[in-house]
């Protein structure tokens, strides 16, 4: 018996080893999302630009749409920003922002100066949204089919590579299921 317990080192050694190896292949920005397939969580935000005008989940059905998490305090953001904005001009799909846990002031200024490519913009300042979206941090963004079902995630800025492997064949996916079920988009 004292023998076996001489091994228990090497065999917790192993055991962690194995576990570590896997995590070499695993990709960050995959995440799994617990919410994938279910409708986006019933919340009540104020619209960033206008404080004191509510608006709920309600208000982003009917089309597909990106739902995209940002703020001002986070550089991928910055590092995401101008590849929205041109998107945005593509007019190709609705962006929802989630203003995630700012400075209301401090997003409008960066909005005007940077421009802004979301249809609408939700604060989130308690980050109440975030968590019941399962955020890990910003950005992230989900993509949300026309019956307000959530379809994917994806943790991390979106490039022109990221868009035009991941995100755009599924949305043009989405889009056509909504135009096969007689939705706008």
């Amino acid at each position: 018996m004292k023998k076996l317990v001489l091994f228990l080192p090497l065999a917790i050694f192993l055991v962690m080893g194995i576990f570590l190896y896997q995590g070499l292949f695993l990709n960050p920005q995959q995440l799994d999302s617990a919410l994938e397939g279910k409708p986006i969580p019933a919340f009540q935000l104020e619209r960033l630009e206008t404080p004191g005008e509510m608006l709920t989940e309600a208000d982003m059905k009917g089309q597909v749409a990106l739902l995209n998490v940002w703020a001002t305090w986070c550089p991928a953001c910055k590092y995401e920003h101008p590849f929205l904005t041109m998107l945005s001009r593509r007019n190709i799909v609705p962006m929802y922002g989630i203003n995630y846990r700012d400075d209301r002031a401090a997003a409008i200024k960066e909005l005007k100066r940077e421009g802004d490519p979301y249809t609408t913009n939700f604060f989130d300042k308690d980050g109440r949204l975030g968590l019941d979206l399962g955020v890990y941090g910003a950005p992230e963004t989900f993509v949300v089919d026309h019956n307000g079902i959530i379809r994917f995630r994806y943790a991390g800025p979106i490039d022109q590579n990221i868009w035009q492997n991941t995100l755009y064949p599924m949305v043009q996916q989405l889009q056509a299921e909504a135009k096969a079920e007689g939705a706008t988009s």
